[in-house]
Order: C-alpha cells, then sequence, then structure tokens
C-alpha cells in the first residue's frame, strides 16, 4: 500500500495543489491497489484506461490554475448510476451488457468537479439486499477478518457493498452508494467508514436506476466525515430533470465541521433498544452519550414510538414500488432477452432468466400487496403508518437537534451466514429504515471494535435538509472515537 491510498481527500487535494504528486500518480496507486485486492470482487466493471485519461486531463488543469472541488480524486461509482459509454448493471443478468447513451445526474457532476472514475463497484441486485450476496456478478467479500483466526469472508453490507469494500480496502478514496432502507449506513458501518444518506431530494435520482422510488437516495462513502462532506457538496443541487429533487441551495457542508457540539441536544431513543441487542452494541452506544456529554451536548430521551411498525411499513412499501419500477424489463426494449413461442412466454422467460431470486421474492411481494383485494389491507396501510413514522420523527426534533443511535443491530457476519433466513437478513436494517421512510439525512461513523476486531459504527440522524449538523456532531464522535483500525490486508500491504 503506497503513501498516496492511504491519504484523506482533504489531504490528496492539498498534495495536489502543492504540486507534491500528480492526479496520475494518485490515479496509478489507486489502480495498482484495485488490482491487487480483485478477490473481494468490489468491482463489476473496472474502467483503468478512462480513469488514466481523466488524470492526464486533470493535471493539465492543476498546471494552468484552473483546480475543481474533486480535481483528480478516484472514484468508484455503484453500478447502478447510468455511465455514458460504460456498462451498468444493477449488478443483475438482465442488464448484463446494458451500455447507457446517457451520464446521470450525479455522475455528471461529480466528473465536471474533476472527479475520476476508476470503476463501477458491485452491488445487491437492484439494490435489494443487505449482504450484497445477492448480486448476479458474484458476491462482494469484505477487506475485514475475525480476529478468531477462522478466516471467514465476511459480508461488506448492502447493497452498496462494493462501494464500501473497495474504500475500506483502499482502491479508491471515495464512492457513490444508493440508501433506500440502510444500504449506505449499514455497509459503511460494516467496513469502518463513514457514510452519509443525505435528505430525500438532496440529490438527483435521474439516471440511478429505480428500486424503489419514493425512498431511493444517492449518497456517499468516504474514509472520513470531512471527506464525505466535500464529496457531497459535488453530489447535491437542483435537477429539473428529476420531479422529487428539491430546489434547495446547497450548503458547505465542510464548514460544519466546527469540532464543537456544546448546546447541542441529542436525542436518544428508547425503542432503538431492542430485545436480544449485544452487548457490545449497547456500550458503543452509551459511549457515544458520553463523548457528546463530555463536549456540552445534553443527551435527551425521546420516543419515535411507532418504530416497531417501520420493517414491516419498508418491506411492503419498497417491494410495491420494485414490482412496478422492474416492470420495464419485459426483453423487448432492452436488456436480456430469451426467445419464446409468443409474447407472453418471452416476457416470461427473459424475467425468469434475468432476475435472481432475492429481487423475484421482492417483485412477488410487491405484486400481491398492490393486488385487486389486497391494495387497501396492505399497501394502503403501510403508507398511513409511514406517515406516523414521518410524524414521529417531527415530534421528537421539538425536543433535540439530532438523534443517536446503532447503525446495525451486529458487526458483519460471514458470507451464507443468514442466507438461508431472509426475515433474518432484513432485520439488518431496523435501525435505518425508519429514517429512510422519514426521507431525513443520516450518517453512520466508526466508534469501535467488537470482540472480534471488526467494525462498531454509530449513527446520527438530523432534521429533513439539515446535514450540516449532522456533519458536525459526525465530525465530533468520529474525533471523540479516535478510530484508526484498518482492514488486515490493508495493514500487510502498508
Amino acid at each position: 500500500m503506497t503513501e498516496l491510498t492511504n491519504q484523506t481527500i482533504a489531504q490528496a487535494l492539498e498534495g495536489l495543489k502543492k504540486k507534491q504528486f500528480s492526479a496520475k500518480e494518485l490515479t496509478e496507486a489507486h489502480i495498482k491497489v484495485m488490482e491487487e485486492t480483485r478477490h473481494l470482487n468490489a468491482y463489476i466493471t473496472e474502467t483503468p484506461e478512462q480513469a488514466l485519461e481523466a488524470a492526464q486531463e486533470s493535471d493539465k488543469k492543476i498546471t494552468a490554475g484552473d483546480m475543481r472541488p474533486l480535481e483528480g480524486i478516484p472514484i468508484g461509482m455503484k453500478d447502478l448510476f447510468c455511465t455514458k459509454g460504460v456498462r451498468t448493471t444493477a449488478a443483475s443478468k438482465i442488464l448484463g451488457n446494458f451500455v447507457p447513451q446517457y451520464e446521470s445526474t450525479v455522475s455528471g457532476k461529480m466528473l465536471a468537479d474533476g472527479a475520476v472514475i476508476l470503476g463501477k463497484t458491485n452491488l445487491d441486485e437492484f439494490a435489494m439486499g443487505s449482504s450484497n450476496t445477492t448480486s448476479a456478478f458474484g458476491n462482494v467479500i469484505s477487506p475485514w477478518k475475525r480476529s478468531d483466526g477462522s478466516n471467514a469472508d465476511l459480508v461488506p453490507g448492502g447493497s452498496s457493498g462494493g462501494s464500501s469494500a473497495a474504500v475500506s480496502a483502499r482502491s479508491c478514496m471515495a464512492a457513490t452508494g444508493t440508501d433506500t432502507g440502510g444500504s449506505i449506513r449499514q455497509p459503511a458501518a460494516f467496513c469502518g467508514i463513514a457514510g452519509i444518506k443525505p435528505t430525500y431530494g438532496r440529490c438527483s435520482r435521474w439516471g440511478v436506476i429505480a428500486f424503489a422510488s419514493s425512498l431511493d437516495q444517492p449518497g456517499i462513502f468516504a474514509r472520513d466525515v470531512k471527506d464525505c462532506a466535500i464529496v457531497l457538496k459535488s453530489m447535491s443541487g437542483h435537477d429539473p430533470k428529476d420531479s422529487t429533487s428539491a430546489n434547495k441551495p446547497v450548503p458547505e457542508f465542510a464548514a460544519a465541521l466546527t469540532g464543537n457540539v456544546k448546546g447541542l441536544k441529542v436525542g436518544i431513543p428508547k425503542e432503538y433498544n431492542v430485545e436480544g441487542m449485544p452487548a457490545e452494541i449497547t456500550a458503543i452506544w452509551q459511549k457515544g452519550m458520553d463523548w457528546l456529554k463530555t463536549g456540552g451536548a445534553e443527551i435527551v430521551d425521546i420516543s419515535l414510538p411507532h418504530t416497531k411498525y417501520a420493517l414491516p411499513t419498508y418491506y411492503i412499501i419498497a417491494p410495491a414500488e420494485c414490482s412496478s419500477n422492474l416492470a420495464r424489463y419485459d426483453g423487448v426494449r432492452y436488456g436480456l432477452r430469451v426467445d419464446g413461442e409468443n409474447l407472453n412466454d418471452m416476457y416470461g422467460k427473459s424475467r425468469a432468466a434475468g432476475f435472481g431470486n432475492e429481487v423475484t421474492r421482492r417483485i412477488l411481494i410487491g405484486t400481491y400487496v398492490l393486488s385487486s383485494g389486497y391494495y387497501d389491507a396492505y399497501y394502503i396501510k403501510a403508507q398511513k403508518l409511514r406517515r406516523l413514522i414521518y410524524e414521529d420523527f417531527i415530534n421528537a426534533y421539538q425536543k433535540c437537534d439530532v438523534i443517536l443511535t446503532p447503525t446495525a443491530p451486529s458487526a458483519a457476519f460471514a458470507i451464507g451466514e443468514n442466507d438461508d433466513d431472509p426475515l433474518k437478513m432484513y432485520l439488518n436494517d431496523v435501525f435505518t429504515v425508519p429514517a429512510s421512510l422519514a426521507g431525513i439525512p443520516g450518517m453512520s461513523v466508526p466508534a469501535g471494535l467488537d470482540a472480534q476486531g471488526l467494525p462498531l459504527g454509530l449513527q446520527i440522524l438530523g432534521r429533513h435538509w439539515d446535514e450540516e449538523t449532522v456533519f458536525r456532531v459526525s465530525d465530533f464522535i468520529e474525533t471523540a472515537a479516535a478510530f484508526d483500525a484498518v482492514p488486515q490486508m490493508v495493514k500487510k500491504a502498508a
């Protein structure tokens, strides 16, 4: 591992500005790590030639004194963001050879700000999963290992597991993700890095392959909170092509990192102290409270009474929207086509061959809850509950400025450990789903290690459009935790 791949984005931007190294050298260092860590399967499509071309263009800009906000920074792009001329698969066979002729708004903004895209990162198929084991291109392996000597391969979290694994393994400096029910925050916690899901509508969804349109929100993974703040600034902004994109000014997120939480009120929801939660999770949560109290914040007890309905609500609404969104993959216009005896036969064979088990399961659930006779009983009731969950947060923020919770109910588990129990997999999202249903911003920061030496994350949830306070508190916790653990493979390479 070279010194270049151990830098943060903030450090790298400063080094590039002072011409201590070139964008080409920075990119080459990360390409080398990308090649050395292919066994993690973090990338579906690598684009080193394009990356080097972009890096050389960045060097010209730097020489000319025309440096952009992400100039020369090597990043990974979750393979859900359409990238012009580069294969975009959503980790599904049905889109295995799809090459878009347009650029997603988010990736376009990052490219315009000088980012260098190293490749498209792996994910759960169509972003459906909590472990990155449902990809048609094979599961992603976390760069972390348990310290018990078992050497079991661990999940990186999901759905954005390729992005979290790549950032953690140092094969890119940041990577985009999408968060529908926790798919940025949970993988960030599992991989010991920072990750933020902004307020729904902060980043455009145009050109992002849809799973559940009222929940999907692009966000970012990076080594630390400041890097997330730098990149989120580039990703954010109003987009007239996306009807759910908010026409709001984008703050200078990095300016919010004051290191001061004095006077802030931090809410602790009693409903998140779930039965059977490991003592290590409870302990790290208490540590977070203690750090904030020491910093002058006030800890207040709050209630989010409808939390217990969040998972069933989510697993009605998200599959319903998925069944509608994925109806477009029919073998007619683009993607995989399997010939049949007639049109209906072709539809059936194409979808059966193109979709994996988890996607099929969610399409069937979604079609069921939207069907005649069940729409009112399930879908309408879930939407009413979603509103109550939203109002829980609105009421809670009358008493506090941010909410502090664990990110996930456990550290990373071994690949295959929960595969035979979909319900257990779904419970990984127990702490992240409520914020997604409410559309509020949430961030995970690494706060410590469990007894097996695996990362544990704390989640900071804020008011709508108040990413600045989320960043401020996250930065304070990150400093207090002084988390400096790295995956074993990074240690060996250093």
